[in-house]
Order: structure tokens, then sequence, then C-alpha cells
């Protein structure tokens, strides 16, 4: 990474769980830790972990200089809660095609 910016990815042992609205979205017990420079640590989960049918995708992209170009997912008539990196720096590339969500509850 840049100096002065790091990002670490370790396999995570907790389950993470995401719920909206009383409706659990995705829960997952092999998340991936992102810790970064600046930025609150944040949960990668495998797709199969993530009720993609629930979300729809969204029209939001953004580049991170770190990580690659995300695209993002909303639920459906709602704003983006999800976030992808379909093709990640290789620095980064074991976040590939995991979602990460804004907001993750640690059980």
């Amino acid at each position: 990474m840049t100096r002065g910016h790091d990002i670490t990815i370790e396999q995570g042992g907790g389950h993470v769980r995401v719920a909206r609205d009383g409706l659990v979205l995705a829960e997952s017990r092999r998340p991936l830790v992102l810790r970064e420079t600046g930025c609150p640590v944040r949960y990668y989960l495998p797709p199969e972990d993530v009720r993609t049918d629930l979300l729809t995708p969204s029209t939001t992209h953004t580049r991170c200089p770190f990580k690659g170009d995300a695209r993002y997912w909303s639920v459906p008539g709602g704003a983006d809660i999800a976030w992808e990196y379909p093709d990640p720096h290789p620095e980064v590339a074991a976040i590939k095609n995991r979602l990460c969500f804004y907001e993750t509850e640690v059980l």
C-alpha cells in the first residue's frame, strides 16, 4: 500500500449478521475482516451468505485508489447498503466478489 496507508485482511472467526426491518439479509461465520487506515473495520461476506435475492444492483459505482472499482447493492426502493469489488487490486484480491455492508452486527 501507499506509505501511511495500510490495509490488512484476515479470516474472521466471528458471526456476522445484517438485518433490515427485521429481515436477515446476510449471515456468515466466515467473513473476511478488512482493516484500513482511517476507516472503520469492515466485514466482507461470501456471496453465498448474502440474500442477494432481496437486494437490487445499484447504479452507483465508486473508485478507491487502494482497492479498485466498487459496485453497490440496495434494497428495492431504498438507499445503497452494500458494495463489492468485482476486480479488486491484486493487493486486496481476497475481497473479490464478497459483499460488505455499511451496518453489520457482530455476534
